[in-house]
């Protein structure tokens, strides 16, 4: 099983395989639009910018499950990032993280880079680096800003 095996519906609703960013360095994050680190999109934005022609991207998984701090539509998710963050990486559908309806690209990162008090996502924008090859390369704690992730990144490219 790799991460290329799954599939995830992007935020226009168009089911997407994973498999397309083969070959990519990508950064996975569970996002929200009214949490305190909600400023970490213009990070996000800054760092898929800077690496995206060497082959970068960050792919955004809204979800509502850390306290109800991703309250919108997919569509209102959208215009919210790319109004206040110009975010031009690509956004998925509001997806669980956690619990029985847990997203299955989730579950795959969750059972490949556990956290440091067990596998659960703790909080919004928990971030996941993936090398070229598919492999998660290691996990970010949501205070770990998208500046401090540069170097690893810098590394895989």
């Amino acid at each position: 099983m790799s991460l290329y095996d799954f599939s995830a519906t992007l935020n226009n609703g168009k089911e997407t395989k994973l498999k397309q960013y083969e070959g990519k360095v990508l950064l996975i994050v569970n996002t929200a639009s009214k949490c305190g680190f909600t400023p970490q999109y213009q990070g996000l934005q800054e760092l898929y910018e800077r690496y995206k022609d060497r082959g970068f991207t960050v792919l955004a998984f809204p979800c509502d499950q850390f306290g109800h701090q991703e309250p919108g539509n997919d569509k209102e998710i959208q215009s919210f990032c790319e109004t206040n963050y110009g975010v031009g990486f690509p956004l998925f559908s509001k997806i669980e993280v956690n619990g029985p309806n847990t997203h299955p690209v989730f579950k795959y990162l969750k059972s490949e880079k556990g956290g440091l008090l067990g596998d659960g996502i703790k909080w919004n924008f928990t971030k996941f680096l993936v090398d070229r090859e598919g492999n998660v390369i290691d996990r970010f704690a949501p205070q770990t800003t998208p500046v401090r992730i540069a170097p690893d990144i810098e590394k895989l490219l």
